[in-house]
């Protein structure tokens, strides 16, 4: 039976904490995605007590509200890297400029689900505030970035920026069905084109979005002034 010892140093809990995060980052990109993790399953991958979680980690969902955190900013740093060597970036190629980093990441194309869903509301109000200043940041950052590099305004970037995860996500839980769609499709393989061409979907409706929001009379509104401005 193996010995569990509490970490004591904060050197020691910092790598507890992200000995967590990896176990779930394995489980959660394995068979059945964030659906199925459950926190036993993480703390036996990452060799804890299954009660040493909570010293680190109020729920699952802030666990994995962390992990978002982390692939928000993954995302982020490769758009920019691929904004900072682009000039004359079309509206299509501004969009593929986004979805290639983010199906790179197939975890955060699960969260993006699950974020809005449970993870944000479940969570202490300042750990939800400090998840949307990282992540509303990090849309005007790139937004500000693409729009330098390319043919679409800020605005128009950030609106794309919100259809590529809206449509991502939608995306990939069709592309990852449960075990009751799989044996669906399997008797059923004329139901199951969406689930077997995510990547080709998620590309062709996002050009057309990223066309769709250049045209003539589609302006985005104007963002509400921040308070205290």
């Amino acid at each position: 039976m193996p010995t569990h010892r509490r970490a004591r140093s904060q050197e020691a809990k910092q790598q507890r904490a992200e000995d967590l995060l990896d176990a779930a980052r394995r489980l959660a990109t394995g068979t059945g995605g964030v659906r199925c993790l459950t926190l036993a399953a993480v703390t036996e991958a990452a060799g804890l007590h299954p009660s040493a979680i909570r010293r680190y980690f109020d729920s699952k969902e802030e666990l994995l509200l962390e992990l978002a955190e982390r692939e928000w900013v993954d995302w982020r740093e490769e758009v920019l890297r691929r904004a900072r060597a682009a000039t004359g970036l079309s509206p299509e190629e501004t969009a593929e400029a986004l979805v290639s980093g983010l199906i790179a990441r197939p975890l955060l194309c699960d969260l993006f689900t699950h974020i809005p869903l449970s993870l944000e509301g479940e969570v202490p109000l300042e750990r939800a505030r400090r998840y949307k200043e990282l992540s509303f940041a990090s849309v005007v950052t790139m937004s500000e970035a693409l729009a330098e590099a390319g043919a679409m305004t800020a605005p128009q970037v950030a609106d794309l920026i919100a259809a590529t995860a809206a449509q991502t996500a939608h995306a990939w839980q069709i592309a990852h069905p449960t075990a009751t769609l799989a044996t669906l499709y399997e008797q059923n393989p004329e139901l199951s084109h969406p689930a077997r061409e995510f990547e080709a979907r998620v590309r062709r409706l996002l050009r057309a979005t990223a066309r769709g929001l250049t045209s003539p009379g589609e302006a985005p509104p104007v963002p509400p002034a921040p308070r205290g401005a």
